[in-house]
């Protein structure tokens, strides 16, 4: 008798990628494509009722971002395996979303043929990390991270905000915003200011687009 099929549910609110992967997975064998969702609210909801073995879900989407529908999928579906795609390499981004209970987490611009290998992967037990997204989560594994407040005050920066006006925006001394920068860029290890909110975005600390929503 054959095995069932790999069922998948694909989350994603791009129609031309969401098709781009249906092509890829309807020429596999042994993966089935049971559903599509757009949101991270539509794909909790037909994970309930279609109770997939793998979803492939975007890390950015409306209502609830994929890290987000992640972990609400583990909780109420826990047989279901979670593959994050997303178009940022950074090691906090896939941080959080193992923390969310993904099993995968792969570049979009990579995906290719490797993701039905990640399917059959995460479906027999195992994990699936992107190898440039592992190195950067092993280079940074000791390295100090950004309090709370770095982050405000960092996120406030990547605005062009004034060291006078983040101190006034967070209820700080100037001079206390400053010896946040200063940690900040050892932490960062970065020259300045700029190279400090571009590494931040890059490794997923701060997330401009959220927050300028």
């Amino acid at each position: 008798m054959p095995s069932k099929p790999i069922s998948v549910l694909l989350v994603d609110d791009h129609p031309l990628f969401r098709q781009g992967l249906t092509s890829i997975l309807d020429s596999e064998e042994g993966i089935a494509l049971v559903g599509e969702a757009t949101t991270g609210r539509e794909a909790l909801a037909r994970c309930h009722e279609l109770k997939p073995d793998v979803v492939i879900m975007d890390i950015r989407m409306p209502e609830m971002n994929g890290i987000e529908a992640s972990a609400l999928i583990r909780r109420d579906c826990p047989s279901t395996r979670v593959i994050v795609l997303t178009t940022f390499e950074g090691d906090v981004h896939a941080m959080r979303a193992i923390k969310a209970g993904a099993a995968g987490y792969m570049l979009k611009s990579k995906v290719g043929d490797d993701l039905a290998n990640a399917i059959r992967t995460v479906h027999g037990g195992g994990r699936c990390i992107a190898p440039s997204v592992a190195v950067a989560m092993a280079d940074h594994m000791h390295a100090d991270s950004l309090s709370q407040r770095e982050i405000q005050v960092l996120e406030l920066a990547a605005f062009g905000k004034t060291n006078k006006l983040i101190g006034v925006q967070l209820g700080i001394s100037e001079a206390t915003v400053k010896v946040h920068m200063k940690s900040i860029l050892s932490k960062l290890d970065a020259n300045d200011r700029t190279h400090a909110v571009m590494l931040a975005v890059e490794r997923g600390i701060i997330d401009l687009l959220q927050r300028g929503s």
